[in-house]
């Protein structure tokens, strides 16, 4: 069973707002929230994140708890079950009514945190649209620019293509994901849960940087990582002959091969 249309005129009743006033708000005709509120139609994905934001619930209060009796708001037991994840907003949309993606630069990582809420703070940051069919119309993605060498081979400055996640179940353990925190701000890691003790396990790639814990009550947006676009492109065998490591090396085996020429003279 679906609560949707019934927490939607509840809701709405209780902010004191009309059909007219809650589609201004969603930048939808006034006939659609009827169609919603009387059944007959269903949102899309970037609607019913917009209402979550607007109503200050989760995806899954809109959907199946019964908010007129007290049923919304996430514990920690739904927050482990993996369903108190929520957007508050999203990309602005084109001329074709195409949701874009927002961009979220290095310099605009730190500020994150506080402005992901603000719609005017996500309308501010650059939105485009990127035409491969790996990137499905239906869903919200977000691309945010890396910093460091703590998930290399993925190079300092690549900007990762992330889709996401209303339930970070749906993240495999092991997979990539960029999770919002209000402990760590922005990171891109690796996800494992650690259920029993209520946080996920973060993870790099580099061996140099020690795994940590999160708790889930902290996790307050989780984006799946699909892929990452980078400009700084591979020379030959994968190495930079400019790299400061790679000279030491050549010089060791220039050594090693010396010896050896010596023995085989010798």
């Amino acid at each position: 069973m679906t609560y949707l249309a019934l927490n939607m005129r509840w809701k709405r009743k209780s902010l004191g707002w009309t059909q007219e006033e809650l589609a201004e708000r969603l930048g939808v005709g006034r006939s659609v929230i009827g169609s919603y509120e009387e059944g007959r139609a269903e949102p899309r994905n970037a609607v019913l994140m917009a209402l979550a934001r607007l109503f200050d619930c989760t995806i899954e209060d809109l959907l199946q708890a019964d908010g007129e009796a007290g049923q919304w708001g996430p514990s920690l037991s739904s927050r482990v079950s993996g369903d108190a994840l929520r957007i508050l907003t999203v990309g602005v949309e084109d001329s074709g009514g195409k949701e874009q993606i927002s961009l979220v630069p290095e310099q605009a990582a730190a500020g994150y945190l506080q402005g992901h809420r603000d719609a005017d703070y996500v309308a501010r940051l650059p939105a485009f649209r990127l035409p491969v069919p790996e990137l499905s119309s239906e869903r919200t993605y977000r691309l945010f620019q890396i910093k460091g060498d703590s998930m290399l081979p993925v190079p300092d400055g690549s900007y990762v293509v992330a889709e996401f996640a209303a339930d970070w179940r749906s993240i495999r353990s092991g997979q990539c994901a960029v999770v919002l925190s209000r402990g760590e701000g922005l990171v891109y890691k690796r996800i494992y849960p650690a259920l029993a003790d209520g946080c996920l396990e973060l993870r790099s790639d580099h061996p140099a940087y020690k795994p940590y814990k999160i708790s889930l009550d902290q996790v307050m947006e989780m984006w799946k990582v699909l892929g990452y676009l980078s400009f700084r492109l591979p020379d030959a065998y994968g190495e930079s002959v400019n790299d400061s490591t790679m000279w030491p090396r050549l010089q060791s085996l220039a050594t090693e091969l010396q010896g050896l020429v010596y023995q085989m003279k010798g």
